[in-house]
C-alpha cells in the first residue's frame, strides 16, 4: 500500500473516478435502486397520509432514508405533525386556513437567531395537548420546544426504549435505529428564505422552486444553544425541501453525497466519540447544494467524481478555517456557530488539513472507498463499464425491491374495521393512476395483502359468537380476504389462511394449506428474506413479473402483530411482547408451519402429530441459519442486519412438547429460550411457562 503515491491517483484520475463511480454504485446503489427506494416509501407515505383524519398526524420518512441512501449504520428519521394544526408567518395568512377546524400558530422571529423562532398560539381553539407545553411570556402564550419534547418523549409507546436526540426521540427497531421528530407544518415560504428563491437562476430549476416554495416548511423542537429563549425556541426545518433537492440531483450528484456520507463516517469520525464528532452528514449535504448551485463543476459525469469530491471538500475545509457554515436556505444562519469554534475549531481544521495536504491518497484509508478503486490502481488498462444494467443482476434487483416493499410495515394507526376499510379505498383509487411506477404497483400489491391480513382476522375479533348469522357473513369475508392474500401475496402469506383455518376449528383445510406452502418453500429457488441461489432463482422465474416471482419464488419472516391473536397458543407471548413495548412477534416460516401441522394432526392423526413435532425438534436442535436466520445479509446494497429468532423457536418447540404432554422437554426448550437474545420479549411468558411446567411435572410422576 506505500507503493501507491498520490501522483499514481493523479496520473489516471478519471479512470479511477469512473472505477469509483462503480464502487460506489455498488455500495450506495445504482441509479435504479435509488428511484425505487425512492418510490416505495412516497406510495408508503401517500396513502399513509390518505388515510391519516384529522385529529391524526401526517407522517413523512425524511433524512437520508428517504432520499434514497441505504448505508450500514444509517438510521432511519420519521416527521409526524398534526393535520388540525398551521403555522403561519404573518396575521394575513390566517385567511387562508379554516379557524374553525385549525388551531394557528404565529411564528415570532423578532429575537431569535437566523433560522429559529418562537411560536405563539394565535386562535382560542386549540387541542388539550398543545396548552399542555405552553408558557406565559408578555401576555402570550408561547409553545415551549423544550416541553413539547419532554411531553413527546414521555408518552411514546415505547418509553423505556427511547432517548432524546436532538429535537427528537431516538429509539431501535429490530437493530436499526431511528429518530422521531414530532413537529409542526407551514403551508408557506418562510420570509427569511427568500434570498434562496432568489439565487436558483441554474439549479434547481424554476419548477422544482416552485414546487419546494408551495409546500411550506416544518418547525422542529430544538432552540438555538446562543438564543435568548433556548428552551422555546423552534428551529424552522427543510427537511421537505432537501428531499425534493437530492431528488432531482444527477446520480453522479447524488453519489458524491454518498461518498461525502463514507468519508465522514469512516475517515473524519472514524475512532471518535460521539461528543467529539463536530462535524456531520448534513453539513456534508449542505456542501453538495452549494457546490451544485454556484456550478463550480459545470458536468457532474462518472469521469469526474473524484473531482466533484474533492471540490467539496475544499468548500467544507474553508468552512472550517472560517468557522461559517451557512445553511442552504437561510445563509444567515451559521450551523457551526454553537458547536464548532475556539481550540476544537482549530483542531478539527488542524485534522482535516493534513488530510488535504496527502492529496486523494487518504481516502484509501476508508475501507469502502478503498474497495472501490483498488483494482483500478493496480490494474489501470481495465476498461470500466458504468451502465446499470451490468452493474446489477435481475435478481439483485429483485432482492433490493422485497425487502423495501416489506421494511415499511402498514400497521393502521386506528386499529379497527374502519381504518382498515379506508387504506383499501384508498389504495384501490391509487392503483388506477397511470402516474404509478413499476415499484409503486407492486408495493401497493404488498400493502394490500397486508391490509386484507389485518381486515380478515379483526372481522373475526370483532362478530364471531357461537351459531351467529352474522358471523357466519363474517367468516365468509375473512376467508375470501385471506384466500386473495394467498393469491398475491407472498408464498408465506398463505400461512394466515392456515392459521385462520385453525383458529375456527377447520383442522383438514389448515393442513391442505400447511402441505401446499411446505411444498413451495422447500423449492429450491425460492428467495428466503433476500438469500437465494442465483442460478435457480433465475432459471425458475426469470423475465416474469414481480407480482409472478413474489406468489411462487419469495418468502419472508412471519409478522405477528400483538394486538389481536391469530391462535390461542400464542396469546401468551403476545401479551408478553405488549408489556415490553414490541408490538410484533417475528416468527420463522418453518417453525410456524410445523407448529400448526402438530396442532391440526392433534385432533386428526396423532401419529402424525408426533413425526412433526421430532421434524421441528430437529430443525430447532440442529439447523445452521438455513430456516432460522441467525443474520439476514439481503444484499451487498442493504446494511447488515442481524435478527435472531432463536428465542422463538425454542419456545414454540416447547409450546408444542408441552400440548403433547412431553414436560420435561418443554421444560428444557423454555430454558433454552431464555438464554437466547430476546429479540422478540417474550421471557415473561417463558418464565410463565416454566413456572407452570414446573408445578404439573411432579404431579405426573
Amino acid at each position: 500500500m506505500d507503493s501507491i503515491r498520490s501522483s499514481q491517483i493523479t496520473e489516471g484520475i478519471q479512470h479511477i473516478s469512473e472505477s469509483a463511480f462503480v464502487g460506489l454504485c455498488r455500495k450506495v446503489g445504482t441509479s435504479q435502486l435509488v428511484a425505487m427506494r425512492r418510490d416505495v416509501v412516497d406510495i408508503w407515505e401517500m396513502v399513509k397520509n390518505q388515510v391519516t383524519t384529522s385529529d391524526e398526524d401526517s407522517t413523512m420518512v425524511s433524512g437520508s432514508y428517504g432520499e434514497g441512501l441505504r448505508l450500514e449504520g444509517s438510521d432511519v428519521d420519521f416527521m409526524y405533525w398534526p393535520n388540525n394544526v398551521r403555522v403561519i408567518w404573518e396575521l394575513s395568512q390566517s385567511q387562508y386556513n379554516n379557524t374553525h377546524r385549525l388551531t394557528l400558530i404565529l411564528c415570532d422571529c423578532s429575537d431569535s437567531p437566523p433560522g429559529f423562532t418562537l411560536l405563539y398560539l394565535l386562535s382560542p381553539r386549540t387541542n388539550r395537548f398543545i396548552h399542555r407545553v405552553c408558557v406565559r411570556m408578555n401576555n402570550r402564550y408561547y409553545i415551549s420546544s423544550s416541553k413539547y419534547r419532554q411531553i413527546t418523549l414521555s408518552e411514546s409507546l415505547s418509553p423505556h426504549n427511547l432517548t432524546p436526540h436532538g429535537p427528537c426521540v431516538s429509539g431501535t427497531f429490530i437493530t436499526v435505529e431511528y429518530d422521531h421528530a414530532h413537529c409542526f407544518v407551514s403551508d408557506f415560504w418562510p420570509p427569511s428564505a427568500s434570498s434562496w428563491i432568489d439565487r436558483c437562476h441554474s439549479w434547481p430549476q424554476l419548477h422544482v422552486v416552485d414546487d419546494i416554495v408551495k409546500n411550506g416548511c416544518h418547525f422542529v423542537a430544538i432552540g438555538h444553544k446562543l438564543g435568548n429563549y433556548e428552551d422555546h425556541e423552534w428551529r424552522i426545518s427543510f427537511s421537505q425541501a432537501e428531499q425534493k433537492l437530492v431528488s432531482v440531483m444527477n446520480h453522479c450528484q447524488f453519489l458524491t453525497y454518498g461518498f461525502l456520507k463514507l468519508f465522514l463516517s469512516e475517515i473524519i469520525n472514524n475512532g471518535v466519540g460521539d461528543d467529539d464528532k463536530l462535524l456531520c452528514s448534513y453539513h456534508m449535504k449542505t456542501a453538495v447544494f452549494w457546490v451544485i448551485q454556484q456550478n463550480t463543476i459545470p458536468h457532474w459525469c462518472p469521469q469526474n467524481l473524484l473531482e466533484g469530491f474533492w471540490v467539496c471538500f475544499k468548500l467544507i475545509l474553508k468552512w472550517v478555517y472560517e468557522g461559517v457554515c451557512p445553511n442552504f436556505f437561510i445563509p444567515g444562519n451559521n450551523m457551526f456557530l454553537s458547536k464548532i469554534h475556539g481550540i476544537k475549531q482549530h483542531q478539527l481544521y488542524r485534522r482535516l488539513s493534513e488530510l488535504y495536504e496527502k492529496g486523494l491518497a487518504f481516502l484509501l484509508h476508508s475501507p469502502s472507498i478503498r474497495s472501490c478503486i483498488i483494482d483500478v490502481l493496480y490494474n489501470p488498462r481495465n476498461s470500466i463499464c458504468t451502465d446499470d444494467h451490468t452493474l446489477i443482476s435481475e435478481d439483485g434487483v429483485d432482492r433490493n425491491l422485497f425487502v423495501e416493499i416489506t421494511y415499511p410495515c402498514v400497521i393502521p394507526g386506528k386499529f379497527n374495521i374502519q381504518s382498515c376499510i379506508r387504506y383499501l379505498q384508498t389504495i384501490e383509487q391509487m392503483k388506477s393512476s397511470p402516474l404509478l411506477t413499476q415499484y409503486q404497483v407492486i408495493m401497493l400489491q404488498n400493502m394490500t395483502a397486508r391490509i386484507l391480513q389485518y381486515t380478515a382476522f379483526i372481522l373475526h375479533m370483532e362478530t364471531y359468537t357461537p351459531d351467529n348469522k352474522l358471523s357466519y357473513r363474517a367468516d365468509k369475508i375473512s376467508c375470501h380476504m385471506l384466500k386473495l392474500t394467498a393469491q398475491f401475496g407472498f408464498i408465506t402469506d398463505m400461512m394466515f389462511l392456515a392459521m385462520y383455518y385453525y383458529k375456527t376449528l377447520r383442522y383438514t383445510e389448515a393442513l391442505s394449506i400447511i402441505q401446499m406452502i411446505k411444498v413451495k418453500l422447500l423449492q429450491p429457488y425460492v428467495m428466503y428474506t433476500g438469500s437465494v441461489d442465483r442460478e435457480m432463482y433465475t432459471e425458475a422465474v426469470g423475465g416474469q413479473s414481480w407480482s409472478t416471482k413474489m406468489r411462487q419464488a419469495v418468502a419472508w419472516d412471519i409478522t405477528l402483530d400483538s394486538r389481536f391473536h391469530y391462535i390461542s397458543e400464542l396469546i401468551p407471548e403476545q401479551q408478553s411482547a405488549l408489556q415490553n413495548h414490541w408490538s410484533l412477534l417475528f416468527v420463522p416460516p418453518f417453525i410456524l408451519l410445523y407448529m400448526l401441522e402438530i396442532l391440526c394432526y392433534r385432533h386428526v392423526d396423532t401419529m402424525r402429530a408426533q413425526t412433526a413435532l421430532d421434524d421441528l425438534q430437529t430443525l430447532v436442535h440442529y439447523d445452521q441459519g438455513q430456516y432460522i436466520p441467525l443474520r439476514q445479509r439481503h444484499s451487498s446494497y442493504i446494511r447488515l442486519i442481524e435478527l435472531k429468532y432463536r428465542d422463538i423457536s425454542w419456545q414454540i418447540l416447547g409450546i408444542c412438547q408441552q400440548v403433547t404432554g412431553n414436560l420435561q422437554a418443554a421444560l428444557y426448550s423454555y430454558q433454552q429460550s431464555l438464554r437466547q437474545e430476546p429479540f422478540n420479549h417474550i421471557q415473561t411468558a417463558t418464565e410463565m411457562r416454566i413456572q407452570r411446567v414446573c408445578q404439573w411435572i411432579p404431579l405426573i410422576n
